[in-house]
């Protein structure tokens, strides 16, 4: 399936009922399937190391959020990754994905194989994403704070 064929996911709800119906779900921010499903692997950014597959960020719900709102899990994994665009260029952005872990990157995120295109997330949702953190009673930020 094409960058061009998949669906797109307008509101932080519809990721949420992503999460709630179906496992192994990650998301990516780069420039889309295509470019990365030609090589299948990402790059240690320091090294220039291959690795064994897409790095990504898991979107499953972990047995102690318990019963918290999948939504605001959603959120914040969402949120996590949002300076991407900033830092890599305006073309990245971030898509959903089904795939195996095939190990840990050196920022032990995981590194995803058999990897199935699902959606599109656009960047209304990450907006959403965005306010909905915002109104949390914690101080928090993306990833990379210092941007």
């Amino acid at each position: 399936m094409g960058s061009g064929d998949l669906t797109t996911l307008h509101a932080l709800d519809e990721v949420a009922d992503r999460i709630t119906r179906t496992r192994r779900l990650y998301v990516r921010w780069s420039l889309g399937p295509e470019a990365d499903l030609s090589t299948a692997s990402s790059r240690d950014e320091l090294t220039g190391v291959p690795l064994p597959g897409l790095s990504a960020s898991p979107l499953d719900v972990e047995p102690w959020w318990e019963d918290r709102p999948v939504r605001l899990w959603a959120a914040r994994r969402l949120y996590d990754y949002c300076h991407l665009p900033r830092l890599r260029g305006g073309d990245v952005r971030p898509w959903l994905l089904r795939g195996r872990e095939n190990g840990r990157g050196p920022d032990n995120e995981p590194l995803v194989r058999d990897v199935e295109p699902l959606a599109w997330i656009d960047p209304k949702v990450i907006d959403e994403a965005t306010r909905e953190i915002e109104t949390q009673p914690g101080p928090w930020g993306p990833m990379r704070r210092d941007t």
